[in-house]
């Protein structure tokens, strides 16, 4: 059995059923899945937003404030772990831990190495800056690379990686029980949505869930959704989520009843908000998040020069949603034209479901386990497909 250690600064809730059925599946391969997960940073309390597993090694993480968004961290390895056969943590230049591991591998025969990430920071306001270039210049220095999609993987490649030793993983979250709560919706709940967002017979919903911050474009997408209510007052906005930009929305919307935020919501909730939708809406920054669209059956509708993440090549322009021009008409327009078409509106639907099918939590723990045997020298298993 090799011995497999996972870092994470700190455990995400979305992260959990990926990593439980990471353990599973990895033991069935000989893999030893070690997960070592830090406490969070003081400002990242407020979200609200960790998860707890009971086999997880929790850790006391060190912070370094230095005045940024993020501090620089340095977060131990328990000692009974650290002759492990592969170390894998997250490329990001604050975590200090990272380079010890990665000096004892090449100068005292340490484990080997691996990074998880997108190959270069996709929000940086300073794509030429030092940060980035340190960032290029040392993800050449582990052993293994877990890619979160293509887009991360040509990155690496570009830094001269050598492919050979690429997994491209297809970030994926649990999107089956979006759609499974959505099934098993009450019609009483789905009323009481409806209700609430002053929803009628005919209309057109559109949705955005995220989190509300300047990188999401806000006010772009009011903008445009005015232009588009004036020219069909069938249209309905639902807001979803929650973040410092909060208290401007409420302030913005606040004349119009067919506006309606309905803050943060998770699980079955969350999953009512989707289902009653026709599009969703997010002109700013795209993640992982696409997936919820998708897997709900709903195109989604962003910009092209927004400061997308890896995730933004899981929507493919004109087959389950578009890409416009970064300003109101040209957003507008695109929105206008799926109310106006139902026929596409269709097609588009029908292709988000089959996209999102490739993009599942089952095909990223395949995608995972196979690098991970990969990188310590076994053969890697067959996938359930193929057994």
């Amino acid at each position: 059995m090799k011995n497999i250690v996972l870092m994470q600064y700190r455990l995400f809730h979305y992260r959990m059923g990926l990593f439980n059925m990471l353990r599973d599946r990895a033991r069935e391969a000989g893999l030893n899945i070690i997960l070592v997960v830090g406490n969070p940073y003081s400002r990242e309390l407020a979200k609200n937003d960790e998860g707890h597993l009971d086999w997880a090694h929790k850790v006391k993480n060190l912070y370094f404030p230095i005045g940024e968004k993020k501090d620089l961290c340095w977060q131990p390895v328990p000692k009974e772990h650290q002759a492990a056969d592969l170390i894998v943590f997250m490329q990001e230049n604050r975590l200090l831990s990272n380079y010890y591991w990665i000096l004892k591998r090449y100068f005292f025969n340490g484990p080997k190495v691996a990074y998880w990430g997108h190959g270069r920071d996709f929000q940086t306001r300073a794509p030429g800056g030092l940060r980035e270039k340190w960032k290029n210049t040392t993800l050449r220095w582990v052993d293994w690379w877990f890619a979160y999609t293509d887009i991360s993987k040509n990155e690496v490649i570009s830094a001269n990686f050598p492919e050979a030793r690429i997994t491209v993983l297809n970030n994926a979250i649990d999107v089956k029980s979006l759609r499974r709560d959505w099934t098993n919706a009450l019609p009483s709940d789905v009323e009481r949505v409806k209700a609430e967002c002053n929803l009628r017979e005919n209309s057109f919903v559109g949705l955005f869930c995220g989190s509300l911050y300047s990188d999401k474009k806000l006010e772009l997408l009011l903008e445009s959704i005015k232009l588009v209510h004036a020219r069909n007052p069938n249209f309905r906005m639902i807001i979803v989520g929650d973040g410092p930009d909060r208290p401007w929305l409420e302030e913005a919307i606040n004349p119009y009843d067919w506006i309606k935020w309905v803050g943060a919501k998770r699980g079955a909730e969350k999953a009512l908000y989707f289902g009653v939708a026709d599009i969703v809406l997010n002109p700013g920054l795209v993640g992982l998040h696409v997936l919820d669209a998708l897997s709900m059956g709903l195109p989604m509708i962003t910009t092209l020069t927004a400061q997308h993440s890896p995730e933004i090549s899981y929507l493919e322009a004109g087959k389950n949603g578009q890409l416009t021009a970064e300003n109101a008409r040209s957003y507008s327009d695109a929105i206008i034209e799926l109310m106006e078409n139902p026929h596409l509106l269709k097609v588009m639907s029908d292709y988000a479901y089959i996209s999102a099918n490739k993009y599942t939590l089952e095909n990223m723990v395949e995608n995972f386990v196979s690098g991970m045997c990969k990188a310590v020298g076994l053969a890697p298993p067959l996938s359930k497909e193929q057994q």
